[in-house]
């Protein structure tokens, strides 16, 4: 545990020390976010672009990072357990990419889909089932975008990507003539 602990504290002088726009905090052993992180880095949090929390044995996120960290760019919580984000995650102004792979999200983020910055979001190997109504993710702004790719051919992936460029970001309305698409059959990828 004092290992895991050092670890942290190491990481996080190194970002400050450095002046780096970014935090790497994968493969820390975290079971949450630490309250000592926010102090530490009270000082420069407008500066962190990216973080990453890969590969830890995170259940949640709070609203509080979100807000602490409002000018993320990039965030990466890939292999965690996550099983869903708060409602803080709609108000982010600035994130660009999410990887929320491998995590044990049974039902798609919704609040995702009010970030207008928003271009990839990596939601494969979790649990997701329904459909795209159900989930609240506006079909035609995703799926039937130009330069976006529909395949139902592909089993298992849930990967999404949407083309900021090419999507019109009026993706926080709820469309109830939305087609029923399972997400097991499910990969919108970036085609241009």
């Amino acid at each position: 545990m004092a290992k895991a602990v050092a670890n942290v504290a190491r990481r996080i002088n190194e970002t400050m020390e450095e002046g780096r726009d970014w935090l790497d905090l994968s493969d820390c052993d975290l079971i949450s976010f630490p309250d000592g992180v926010f102090k530490m880095l009270r000082s420069c949090t407008d500066n962190i672009h990216k973080i990453t929390l890969a590969n830890n044995q995170l259940k949640a996120l709070s609203n509080k990072f979100f807000h602490t960290f409002s000018q993320l760019r990039d965030l990466d919580v890939q292999g965690n357990i996550l099983t869903s984000l708060p409602d803080a995650v709609g108000d982010m102004e600035h994130l660009i990419s999410i990887n929320l792979s491998k995590n044990r999200l049974a039902v798609f983020p919704e609040h995702l889909t009010c970030v207008k910055s928003l271009q990839n979001i990596n939601v494969e190997g979790n649990q997701i089932t329904g459909d795209m109504s159900r989930n609240h993710i506006l079909y035609n702004s995703i799926v039937q975008t130009r330069n976006c790719i529909y395949s139902p051919s592909c089993e298992t992936s849930t990967l999404f990507y949407l083309c900021k460029e090419h999507c019109s970001h009026h993706l926080c309305t709820s469309v109830s003539h939305a087609p029923t698409v399972d997400y097991t059959s499910l990969d919108i990828a970036n085609g241009g």
